[in-house]
């Protein structure tokens, strides 16, 4: 019963949470919908895994703080107070420019195919020339590759162009 144990926070991780609690997917899925796609084999094996609850909230465009706290209250765990909401930047930046796009990728098919981008699309940042911008396709907001763009101080920019289309632009300065 060790898993029971676990402790629902904004780090925790999807997978984890769904692994201790199974009841608690179908709560995540009523509460927002996009989560639906924690049915997916393939999504639970690659993006559950590395998502934490912090960024699930942020590609369901909820209130980390409020996923939080509902799904400790189902567990019995006491509410907190999480103040921390990350916000991906939405508007279009100044630095955004057609013509400064150096390399583009659609992760769509590497998902799909049962993949992790993560390392890919790190790398490609690494190699992006300052000055340029780099495009990157998902079919949802890829909130664990953009924190990880952050803490390597390169900006982004998030546009959602319809239903299951993202695209995020980075930008290395």
């Amino acid at each position: 019963m060790e898993k029971e144990q676990l402790i629902i926070t904004p780090k925790t991780k999807v997978l984890e949470l769904i692994e201790a609690y199974p009841h608690l997917e179908d709560i995540l899925i009523k509460y927002v919908p996009a989560f639906s796609k924690l049915k997916n084999p393939l999504l639970r094996r690659t993006v559950a895994k590395i998502a934490t609850l912090q960024q699930a909230a942020s590609i369901g465009n909820v209130k980390t703080g409020d996923l939080i706290n509902l799904l400790r209250k189902e567990v019995g765990q006491e509410l907190i107070n999480t103040g921390n909401e990350t916000a991906y930047n939405t508007k279009k930046p100044s630095w955004f420019e057609e013509t400064l796009i150096e390399k583009e990728f659609d992760i769509r098919e590497m998902l799909a195919a049962g993949e992790q981008p993560v390392n890919q699309v790190i790398s490609d940042l690494s190699h992006l020339n300052k000055g340029k911008i780099y495009k990157l396709t998902s079919p949802f907001l890829p909130a664990p590759l953009i924190d990880k763009a952050i803490s390597l101080k390169i900006d982004h920019w998030v546009l959602k162009e319809v239903e299951n289309l993202v695209l995020v632009y980075f930008y290395k300065a």
